[in-house]
C-alpha cells in the first residue's frame, strides 16, 4: 500500500527575546505611524517639563500625606510638633545632663532643639523617600505621570511639617532670650539649599528602595548612625579641641553635610553662635552639597523611570 506523505507543517518564527532590538523595517513602520514604546523613558529635559507641569499635584500630593499622616491619632497635626520636642527632651536629659554635652554649649536649649528639628528634618525626608516607590506601587502602576512627583511631594511634605515646628522653635528661642535679628533671614536660604540636598538624597533612596524594599529596615540604623556624627546633641568644635585626630577625620566632621545645614541654622538663630563655631567655607560646602546632591539625584533616578513599579 503507498504511503501518503503528511503536508509540512510551518513553524512559527520565534518571537526576538526581550531586550534585543526590533526588526529595523517594524522600527520604521512605528515611527512613520507616530508609535512609540510604551513606558518608554522621556529625555532628561521632557521629563523635566512633564515634571513642571505635574507641580500642582505634587504641592497637593504633599499636603495630603501630612494631613492623612495624624489623622487617627488623636491629638491630630500636634505630634508634628510633640515628636521633635519630645526627641529634644529626651536627648536634653541624657546628653545634656547625664554625660554633660552642655558644659561649655552657651544656650544649650536653643542649640540642641534646633540640631534635632533640623536634622528631624532631614531623616524624614530620607526615609519618606526610600519608601516613595515601593510604599506607592498601586499608584505607580495604575496612573502615568513622572515618578520624580513622589520622592519630591514627600521632602515637600517634610518641610512643610518643619515650617510648622519652626513655629515652636521661634518661642523656645525668645524664651530662652534669643532676640529677632536681621540674621534670622538667612533661615531662608539655608533650608532652602537643604530642601535641595533632602531631595536630591531621597530621589537617590527612592531608586534603591524600589529595587531593595529591605532597605527600609536598614536605614534607622544608617540615620542614627549619622545623627551621632552630626553634632545634633553636643559642639562638634568643642569635641576636636585637644584631640589629635587625623585631618581627613576634622575634615570629614567639619564637611558632614547634615552638620553643615546645623551649623548654618544655629548660626542664623543664637547669638552666642558666631562664625567662629562654623568650619572655614560653611556656604560653599552647603551650596556644594545642595547642588551635587539635587543634580545626581535627579539624573540617578530619572535614569531608572521605565523600571519603577515593574516586576
Amino acid at each position: 500500500m503507498p504511503q501518503t506523505l503528511a503536508p509540512p507543517v510551518a513553524t512559527p518564527t520565534p518571537a526576538p527575546a526581550p531586550g534585543t532590538a526590533p526588526d529595523p523595517e517594524l522600527r520604521a513602520l512605528a515611527e512613520r505611524h507616530g508609535l512609540t514604546v510604551s513606558g518608554a523613558r522621556p529625555s532628561l529635559s521632557e521629563y523635566t517639563r512633564q515634571l513642571w507641569h505635574r507641580r500642582h499635584f505634587i504641592t497637593s500630593f504633599a499636603s495630603a500625606k501630612l494631613t492623612a499622616q495624624y489623622t487617627t491619632a488623636k491629638l491630630g497635626q500636634l505630634w508634628q510638633v510633640l515628636t521633635p520636642l519630645l526627641n529634644a527632651a529626651v536627648y536634653y536629659l541624657i546628653f545634656g545632663v547625664l554625660i554633660g554635652t552642655r558644659r561649655g554649649v552657651p544656650d544649650y536649649v536653643p542649640f540642641l532643639v534646633t540640631g534635632v528639628f533640623v536634622f528631624t528634618f532631614l531623616q524624614n525626608s530620607v526615609m519618606a523617600g526610600t519608601r516613595a516607590i515601593s510604599g506607592s506601587l498601586g499608584l505607580v502602576r495604575a496612573l502615568h505621570f513622572p515618578r520624580a512627583c513622589l520622592p519630591i511631594s514627600f521632602c515637600l511634605a517634610q518641610l512643610q511639617q518643619l515650617l510648622y515646628s519652626m513655629g515652636v522653635l521661634v518661642v523656645i528661642l525668645l524664651c530662652f532670650g534669643q532676640v529677632p535679628t536681621w540674621s534670622w533671614l538667612l533661615v531662608v536660604p539655608a533650608l532652602t539649599l537643604q530642601f535641595v540636598f533632602n531631595t536630591g538624597l531621597a530621589m537617590v533612596m527612592a531608586r534603591l528602595g524600589a529595587k531593595t524594599p529591605d532597605l527600609a529596615q536598614l536605614m534607622p540604623f544608617i540615620m542614627r548612625t549619622w545623627m551621632y556624627a552630626s553634632g545634633v546633641m553636643f559642639s562638634i568644635s568643642l569635641i576636636l579641641q585637644g584631640k589629635h585626630l587625623p585631618q581627613f577625620v576634622v575634615v570629614l566632621l567639619n564637611g558632614n553635610p547634615a552638620a553643615v545645614y546645623i551649623d548654618l541654622m544655629r548660626f542664623a538663630l543664637i547669638d552666642s553662635f558666631t562664625h567662629k563655631q562654623l568650619p572655614p567655607h560653611v556656604w560653599a560646602f552647603a551650596a556644594g552639597w545642595a547642588l551635587l546632591a539635587g543634580v545626581f539625584g535627579y539624573v540617578y533616578f530619572w535614569k531608572a523611570e521605565e523600571r519603577y513599579g515593574r516586576g
